[in-house]
């Protein structure tokens, strides 16, 4: 069971962090002798993340990596400002000082690692990290809301949305303005003002409402 938890973890944030290339073929035989399993464990993890919508199945096509989509992009980053300004939102009221620690902390660490991307020219060795901090303070804005079903849908909402960015993101072009919007979202966030949240959320996500962030 172990394994398989591992393989699933692994191929998911390759599927997500640029570990395929968008529309390419998935081939089982291929991981089931990389992983070391059997062929039927390789199809199981591959249906479960179909299932959350990192790959796509097809009879007689096996599996593929979902193609790059604009208005696929438009709609998750939707999706995402919603869930995750009412998300934060509720966190705000029910969160208290140990959500705010928590918060803090994670934010700390991915602006030290936006600053080591930013004050490179070769992030190649950062990119993992990043994925991973990123990732997490976005979860932890949301983590003390309260609503399991709200956290599940966010975390295949910004599964989805990583897989669509992960060529265009690689190239970190945005970084400095990440680094200013993940610092004014932690401040409102801490202030406790709601609408001031919701709106540096929407401030952070919105370059992608326009279906321009695809380009490599």
């Amino acid at each position: 069971m172990n394994q398989e938890v591992d393989i699933y973890q692994d191929l998911k944030m390759r599927l997500i962090s640029n570990g395929f290339e968008h529309g390419s073929k998935v081939r089982a035989e291929e991981l089931r002798k990389e992983y070391g399993c059997s062929a039927s464990t390789v199809r199981e993890i591959l249906f479960r993340l179909a299932s959350v919508g990192l790959t796509d199945f097809q009879e007689q096509r096996g599996f593929r990596v979902p193609e790059r989509s604009p208005q696929k992009l438009i709609e998750l980053t939707h999706l995402r400002i919603l869930l995750e300004g009412e998300g934060t939102s509720m966190s705000i009221r029910n969160g208290g000082v140990d959500w705010e620690a928590r918060l803090t902390a994670a934010h700390h660490k991915l602006s030290h690692i936006e600053k080591r991307i930013h004050g490179t020219n070769d992030p190649s060795d950062l990119v993992a990290i990043w994925f991973a901090s990123e990732k997490e303070f976005h979860e932890t804005l949301i983590s003390a809301c309260g609503s399991e079903i709200l956290k599940k849908m966010h975390g295949r909402i910004y599964a989805q949305f990583r897989q669509q960015l992960m060529v265009a993101d690689r190239k970190f072009g945005f970084i400095s303005e990440n680094i200013d919007h993940h610092a004014n979202i932690l401040e409102a966030a801490l202030s406790g003002d709601e609408h001031l949240t919701r709106m540096k959320i929407h401030d952070h996500l919105k370059r992608h409402l326009t279906g321009r962030t695809m380009g490599d």
